[in-house]
Formats: C-alpha cells, structure tokens, sequence
C-alpha cells in the first residue's frame, strides 16, 4: 500500500476518534475502555505477526517498550482523561500541535539556532494552541469551569506522548515489521492500564455496557487501534518521521463532522480563529520542517544529564 494513503486513512480514523470516544466514555470508564481497546487488538496482530515474527536485539526490545509507553500508555490515558473534561473537537487541534513541539526540541536539544521563518510560523502556532487551551479563561471569564482547561491541559501531555512515539519508533519500526510492532506496543500498553482499569471496575461492571459503550469498544478494538495503527506504523517507516505530523491537518475536520450530530458540538468563533492560527503557523514554517534532522533528536535527548524517562 502507498504510505501517504495509509497515513491519510489512519488520520481519518483518529479524526473521528475523538467525538466517538468521548461519547462511549458516557457510559464506560476511561482505563477500561483503554485496557480492553488495545489487550484485543494486540491479541489481534499477534495471530497476524507470529509468521513473520522476527528476533530482536535488547536495544529494539527496549525501543519497542519507549514506543508502547509513550504512544499507548501516555498518549491515551491523557487523551481519555481530557476527553472527559473537555470538548471532542478540541482534541484533534491540540494534537496537531506536534511540530510546535518538535521545533522546541530541536532547539533545546539540538542547539539549532532559530531560523527566522519557521520562529515565526511556531509562535503563531503557539498562540494559536494557547488560545485552545486557555479559552474558559479568556473568553468564559469568571463562569469558566476548571475541568476544561484541565482537559485542555491533558490534551497536550497526550500530544507530547505521540512526539516521543515517533522519535523512539522512528528506528525500530524500519528493523522490526508492523505487525510486530503492533503486537508488542499494544499489549505492553495495555498492561499499564490494568491497575487502573481494576479500581474503576469496584465501582462499576460490564454489565453496565450500553450501546455507547459498545460503540467505543468496537471502534476502538478494530479501526482506532488495530487498523489505524498498523497503517501508521506501515506509513511512518516508509517516509520520513518530520513528514508524518502533516497528515494530522486532516483529524480537525473529520472531529468537526462526527462532532456535530453525535454531541452537539459546534465550533464556535474562538475556535476557528485559533486552529487558523495553528495550521496557518505551521504552513509558514513548512519548508523548514520538510528537511529538519529529525533522528538527531533521539541521540542528543539521550545525552541530557536529567532526562530519565529514556531509561525506563
């Protein structure tokens, strides 16, 4: 399969994921529906894998376990918990957010001097995804509640969980087939969740399960996760890691049209000005992202003194 095509689908899906998800989370809690969303795809592409299941060295084992945490176990427990908190539509432009991040990276890790044109394209980014995230405050004033600029908040912890996805998986996924990937990374994550999916279930059974739930299992289990992801991984091996944040301009728009009919969520004033504000950004520093060194980061992360989540 071409990657593009397979990023631009993964990218549909995860558009629609986070309306969906949010209204599954109206009747199931959120570390259930994770634990059980990424346990079965994982058991999903093990049966898929174990034919082509290849050796791994301890650095690919371990590099394999960085992308399982990042991109499973901190990516979505935020982004489940924000959800909660926050509206759906919101999600998909935060995430959006990654070169912004990336950007920072380079600077701080790779001591790149600020080019004036990509400096420029990210602080209208940043302003934009401030404008997000701050939004009860400045435009709700005195009648905002905290829970959504909390969720906000969280939404962005998730972001910076996929940005380490990439730059920890970027070498492993050209060694290592899809498919195996998926299988490890899935059921690694899921682990992680089962303490917490274990006090949810005191307090709350699957017999409770309606529709809503259902709906969240069912696309979670075998679009969100075992297809999205698989065409993700698929695609990021084949193009360049940089490249792959430019697909996620598609998952605000495809949010916008689940959003509507299935929550009532309607974007409002504040909200197109400031995702303009983000794409818009990011479009002016493009060129510059096309070309940036992007595996540099993992070596030059690796030398900072204090940056021990490396060593997990």
């Amino acid at each position: 399969m071409n990657p593009i095509l397979a990023l631009i689908i993964a990218n549909v899906i995860w558009g629609a994921a986070s309306p969906i998800f949010k209204y599954a989370l109206q009747n199931i809690p959120p570390f259930t529906l994770a634990f059980i969303r990424f346990f079965f795809a994982g058991l999903i592409f093990i049966l898929f894998a174990l034919k082509s299941w290849q050796p791994m060295s301890k650095r690919q084992f371990w590099e394999l376990l960085l992308v399982g945490f990042f991109g499973i176990s901190v990516n979505i427990s935020f982004f489940f918990l924000g959800l909660g908190k926050t509206t759906s539509i919101n999600a998909p432009v935060i995430a959006s957010s990654a070169p912004i991040f990336i950007f920072l990276f380079s600077v701080i890790f790779l001591r790149e001097k600020p080019n004036p044109k990509i400096l420029s394209g990210m602080l209208i980014s940043l302003i934009g995804v401030l404008l997000i995230i701050f939004s009860p405050i400045i435009f709700d004033g005195k009648t905002f509640e905290i829970g959504q600029l909390e969720g906000n908040l969280m939404l962005i912890v998730a972001t910076l969980g996929s940005v380490f996805q990439i730059i920890f998986g970027k070498k492993v996924l050209k060694e290592i087939n899809s498919r195996q990937v998926s299988a490890i990374t899935f059921l690694f994550g899921s682990l992680t969740f089962f303490p917490f999916m274990a006090n949810e279930l005191r307090h709350w059974s699957l017999s409770s399960l309606n529709h809503q739930g259902w709906l969240g299992i069912i696309f979670g289990v075998f679009f969100s996760s075992a297809l999205a992801y698989y065409l993700f991984y698929y695609g990021i091996s084949k193009i360049m890691a940089q490249e792959v944040g430019l697909f996620a301009y598609i998952d605000p728009l495809v949010a916008i049209f689940i959003a509507i009919p299935l929550l009532g969520e309607y974007p409002n004033g504040y909200f197109i000005i400031a995702s303009l504000l983000v794409f818009g950004g990011i479009l002016i520093a493009e060129n510059r992202l096309q070309w940036h060194p992007f595996h540099k980061i993992k070596n030059q992360i690796s030398n900072v003194k204090n940056f021990n989540t490396i060593d997990i």
